[in-house]
Formats: C-alpha cells, sequence, structure tokens
C-alpha cells in the first residue's frame, strides 16, 4: 500500500471533514500515514488522531518558522512526548531562509539542538530546507545526523546535494511538485537516488500535484507522486509502491 511520509491533518483546512477523510484512506489504497508536527501547540491533537487511527504516526518538533521563542523546556518537552507509542521520528526541522520568520542564528542554533535530541533518543529526523542548502548541510554533519539518519522532505535541491545527502545516509522523499511543470532540478535528482532511498508525501493540505494543483492536498492524491516516480525511474508504479513503503517503514519503525 502507499505510505505518505509526510502529512499534516492537523492543519485547520482539514477541520471540517478530517474524520471521514481519514477513514476512507485505506479503501484508497493508502496505508499509512505520518503526521509531521511544526510547533508543540499541534501535539497533543495530532496523538490524538494518531490514537483514532492505528495506520497514522506522528513527528514531534518545532519547525524553523515557530523557533523564535524556543527554550531549552521545549527540549524537555519534545522529549516527554517521544516517549508516545505513535512517535516515530523528530521534525519537522530545519532551515528556512525563504521566508525568515525566525532570526537565522536561532533557526540554526534550535534545528543543532533538535538533532542532538534526536540522536540522543534515537529517533530519525524529518528534515525542511527551503534556501538553506550549505547551512542546512554543514548543520547535518556537524551533528553526525548519520547516527540518527531521517529523510529530506518536499526535495528540491539539485543532483549533486541529493548525492550527498545520500552520502549522510538519509533517505529523500517527493511530493506533488515533482509533477510540475517546473520540476526539472527535482526529476534530475530523482533520476539518481536509488529505489532504496525514496520516500513519497504529499505534504498535505499544501502542494497538490498535477491534476489537482491549486486544489486542497490529501494523501488521496499520492498516487500521482508514484505514478510520476515510477515514470521517471522508468519502473512500475507497484514497484514504488512497495520500494517507498518498505522505506518509510524501515525509517520510522514501523513491523
Amino acid at each position: 500500500m502507499l505510505f505518505d511520509s509526510h502529512a499534516h491533518y492537523n492543519d485547520e483546512k482539514f477541520n471540517e471533514d478530517v474524520y471521514e477523510l481519514l477513514e476512507s484512506m485505506q479503501k484508497n489504497n493508502v496505508g499509512y500515514i505520518m503526521n509531521a508536527c511544526s510547533s508543540i501547540d499541534e501535539i497533543p491533537y495530532i496523538l490524538e488522531l494518531c490514537s483514532r487511527f492505528p495506520f497514522l504516526y506522528a513527528s514531534v518538533g518545532v519547525h524553523p518558522h515557530e523557533v523564535g521563542g524556543m527554550t531549552e523546556k521545549d527540549i524537555e518537552i519534545l522529549k516527554n512526548y517521544s516517549k508516545e507509542q505513535k512517535v516515530r521520528a523528530i521534525g519537522e526541522i530545519g532551515l528556512d531562509y525563504y521566508y525568515d520568520l525566525a532570526p537565522r542564528d536561532l533557526q540554526k542554533k534550535w534545528f543543532a539542538r533538535q538533532i542532538q535530541l534526536a540522536r540522543e533518543l534515537d529517533l530519525p529526523v524529518i528534515i525542511h530546507d527551503r534556501d538553506a542548502h550549505k547551512d542546512c548541510m554543514d548543520i547535518l554533519k556537524a551533528e553526525k545526523v548519520s547516527q540518527c539518519g531521517g529523510v529530506f522532505h518536499c526535495y528540491s535541491g539539485s543532483a549533486q546535494m541529493a548525492e550527498e545527502i545520500l552520502d549522510l545516509g538519509m533517505y529523500i522523499a517527493f511530493g506533488g511538485s515533482l509533477t510540475f511543470k517546473n520540476a526539472r532540478k527535482a526529476i534530475e535528482a530523482a533520476e539518481i537516488i536509488p529505489l532504496d532511498r525514496l520516500l513519497i508525501e504529499t505534504d498535505c493540505p499544501y502542494l497538490a500535484p498535477e491534476p489537482n494543483r491549486g486544489k486542497r492536498n490529501s494523501s488521496l492524491y499520492i498516487h500521482f507522486v508514484a505514478e510520476k516516480l515510477a515514470e521517471i525511474k522508468n519502473v512500475s508504479v507497484e514497484e514504488i509502491e512497495k520500494a517507498t513503503e518498505e522505506n518509510a517503514k524501515k525509517l520510522f519503525g514501523i513491523n
């Protein structure tokens, strides 16, 4: 079945129909979903959803947009939440120099600190990297991310950078933007990434793939990403489905 490795069902865009939508997943060949976290305030509701739906898993972490007021107390809160059975990653964490909603020095400080936490807990990291490729890679290497592993979500970098990420032992995930007409760089990267290091995602409710671009995204659209990846890799959709499911289960420790 399809594994959506990055979704946000706690987003307000799902307020009216989240239960109905999630209940429809398995009959539509979506077997697993990782619900990523952006701020500590989101975690209780994410865990509530995970307790209701057996196929839904969670990450806990603070997105670079949200680190402006972060303190060491928040690290302790994340550590406590990580003890929950459904929590399988630290994220999404990273750097975002496109919006710059938090000072860059704080983004780098708390990115590094959350990688340290992931290593301490032996949990993989989910990486958000926008217009910050060099600093992101420098921090990942300095903080020995290879000891805990992780995934670059919604990958938008070059094939050359993808090779650096693979050298760190990490996975690379593609979402709906892979289907866009201007996705040349992402396609070039996808061509060189081995099947055993690929994940697929929606980042829903954002980044709906073609032919639904501009609409609210959901895991029901993830098959479009799998189909595009199969076309790029010149393999069957079934091979993409099987490989990305196995990869995500291995990364997130799901049997």
